[in-house]
């Protein structure tokens, strides 16, 4: 058992180091682009190539906390439900942000041959699409998970599974980028933007921290009430 925990363990640490790399490179500026109608289509590889990192995404969210749960569980089966239940929601607005990718290649097709009357009508239902995907996308994913990570990170803290610098950081991490979405909605801020990257940075560096430690430290599993053990990967 204690076997398959490490290895359990150690995966879970590269889904994080992964899921960082698959994160940057499923970004579709384009898509991003205040001038999106007239980027898009022209550059519709790119934006699928973006929607097949994305996809990617999906399975390492989810996976990522069904190969802890095993563990999380034995110290708070709800909170750990908790945080598989919102990778769970997380991963389904990342699938519908993507269904909508193919519709922002459709609509910018369309907008590159519409006639002068015909464009502001374009350019409506661009808005409304760009608007829902930003919920999808930039609200609904990040709440969903940063949610599922605050839960993830009190068993952390509670049962000192890791040092208690790494919980604390984690957790204010995902506070800021969770308030840093609202400022993507309300369209203060830019998603491919220095503000946004200068907000990312501190739970990006973390997350790699974290990752680092689970491939090379391990967790402090309890095995009894009176006494624990570190369940190191070697």
């Amino acid at each position: 058992m204690a076997y398959k925990s490490r290895n359990q363990i150690k995966i879970a640490g590269g889904l994080i180091i992964l899921g960082i790399i698959i994160g940057i490179l499923s970004i579709v500026p384009t898509v991003e682009s205040d001038k999106f109608l007239e980027e898009v289509y022209p550059n519709k590889n790119q934006v699928l190539t973006g929607g097949i990192f994305q996809f990617f995404l999906v399975p390492i969210y989810v996976g990522f906390s069904l190969l802890l749960y095993p563990i999380l569980k034995q110290y708070s089966k709800t909170l750990s439900i908790g945080f598989v239940g919102f990778r769970f929601m997380a991963a389904t607005f990342q699938l519908s942000g993507i269904i909508l990718l193919p519709i922002f290649v459709l609509l910018s097709q369309e907008h590159s041959s519409a006639s002068t009357s015909e464009i502001a009508i374009y350019e409506s239902a661009g808005d409304m699409l760009r608007l829902f995907r930003d919920l999808t996308n930039h609200l609904g994913v990040i709440l969903a998970t940063g949610l599922g990570n605050i839960l993830f990170y009190i068993i952390l803290y509670k049962e000192k599974l890791v040092p208690k610098w790494i919980t604390i950081w984690g957790f204010l991490g995902n506070i800021i980028i969770m308030v840093a979405s609202f400022l993507i909605i309300f369209q203060l801020i830019e998603v491919i933007s220095t503000e946004y990257g200068l907000i990312s940075i501190p739970l990006v560096v973390q997350e790699i921290v974290l990752a680092i430690w689970l491939l090379t430290k391990g967790l402090i599993i309890k095995t009894n009430a009176q006494s624990s053990r570190r369940l190191t990967v070697k």
